[in-house]
């Protein structure tokens, strides 16, 4: 089976991965991966660490969560940053989709709070993927120096594992909770997610800040 043949291994209009940034940034960081193993934990790493996570500006563009785009902007928040480790992992010949769960953030600041309304993240994003036979989810949200300042250990992808959010931070108080699992795609469903952030929110969070804050 060729990639075109196989859905999870194919382009679309978010997941890019015929892009030639998307090309020279996977051959880039996986360049002395001798395995698919090997490919997807420094893919995971890079998407993670590159771009820093900012929750405080969503764009309603479709343009800006292209994986291209994404990966130029040094910064973003959940959902784009799963799609950029997708299409990379496409790139990388990874088979994959795109997940999403609403959570619970427990250690979310009060100024995060306050402009949600809530400590309720819906639309949480998420990568899925086949990796040497075994289906795993991995989300590369958090960057670890914003991980080192909030007292939680950054997540790391090993093969036959989940790299999803801890649900107790180092300290033991109660840190991510999965309260709604939102199914996978192929492709980024970009307007369903707009949509229930309008709902949710109220309007609150799409396009309402822009700065390169860091917090949870």
């Amino acid at each position: 089976m060729t990639a075109t043949d196989n859905p999870l291994l194919r382009a679309t209009f978010f997941l890019d991965t015929e892009h030639d940034a998307i090309k020279t940034f996977t051959r880039q960081v996986t360049s002395d991966a001798a395995s698919d193993g090997q490919r997807a934990t420094a893919l995971f790493a890079a998407v993670r660490d590159e771009i820093r996570y900012n929750p405080y500006y969503i764009s309603q563009e479709p343009a800006d969560y292209r994986a291209s785009s994404v990966l130029t902007g040094g910064a973003n928040w959940c959902v784009p940053k799963a799609v950029l480790l997708a299409a990379t992992a496409r790139a990388a010949g990874i088979p994959c989709r795109l997940g999403f769960a609403d959570v619970r953030n427990h250690l979310s600041t009060p100024k995060l709070q306050a402009l949600m309304g809530t400590d309720l993240f819906v639309y949480h994003g998420y990568v899925e993927w086949l990796v040497e036979g075994t289906w795993n989810k991995v989300t590369p949200a958090f960057n670890s120096e914003l991980c080192a300042r909030s007292g939680v250990s950054p997540l790391e992808f090993e093969v036959g594992h989940d790299a999803l959010m801890h649900e107790f931070a180092g300290d033991g108080h109660q840190y991510m909770q999965y309260v709604r699992d939102r199914g996978t795609f192929i492709d980024l469903p970009l307007e369903e997610i707009l949509a229930a952030l309008r709902t949710t929110y109220q309007g609150r969070v799409i396009g309402l800040m822009n700065h390169t804050g860091e917090e949870f």
